[in-house]
């Protein structure tokens, strides 16, 4: 897990949207969905969907996490 939804969930929470409402407003499928739940990688037209639809920049809806060094 080398990203992170969490602020674009924590914006859908502060604009009480239900995630499946907001995918269907910006057209992305269900697997889409469950991906960007599970904090895995989406596609970059996924991203630019979901930045234009909420009117925000990258920044604001994820976060790349620092690498993980293996002991």
């Amino acid at each position: 897990m080398d990203v992170s939804y969490k602020r674009l969930f924590k914006i859908l929470i502060e604009k009480d949207l239900k995630k499946t409402e907001f995918a269907k407003l910006i057209g992305i499928g269900q697997n889409t969905l469950a991906k960007l739940s599970k904090n895995e990688y989406v596609s970059m037209e996924v991203l630019v969907k979901i930045c234009r639809g909420l009117d925000c920049s990258i920044e604001e809806i994820m976060e790349i996490l620092p690498e993980r060094k293996e002991v």
